[in-house]
């Protein structure tokens, strides 16, 4: 069985973070999602919850980061082309969404992100293949 993961990011609205992502293809499992929390498919493996501040403050002593202001982690995703990397990108700003920085073509290697509404950084990576084996 492959390992699943789990990446739990606090948001301020959970509607406005559902419409969000929503908006850029995800789905949710409704057998993990109420008014507290919700379960983001992104693959068969990945998932990301969705808390709600207050909860999330539930599962740790700490401090929350405020994504708008401090970079508490990257969230990187594969892409299958060059052209789902900016398809996605256009998606999350039509959806409120914000790029914080320019696309990075390094040849085998294409990668554009976007910011949510909540400010957490998401980015998207596409690898070529063929340009791939011509690198080792």
């Amino acid at each position: 069985m492959a390992t699943k993961i789990f990446v739990n990011l606090p948001v301020k609205d959970l509607k406005r973070s559902m419409d969000f992502y929503t908006r850029l293809g995800y789905s949710f499992n409704p057998q993990f999602t109420d008014d507290k929390a919700a379960c983001m498919v992104i693959s068969e493996d990945i998932y990301t919850m969705l808390l709600v501040e207050e909860f999330f403050r539930t599962f740790t002593k700490k401090a929350i980061a405020d994504a708008s202001n401090t970079t508490e982690v990257i969230l990187s995703l594969s892409a299958n082309s060059r052209q789902e990397v900016e398809e996605t990108v256009k998606k999350a700003v039509a959806a409120g969404g914000t790029t914080p920085n320019d696309p990075q073509d390094h040849g085998f290697m294409y990668q554009h992100g976007f910011q949510d509404p909540d400010g957490h950084l998401w980015e998207l990576v596409y690898m070529d293949p063929s340009a791939m084996e011509q690198q080792g």
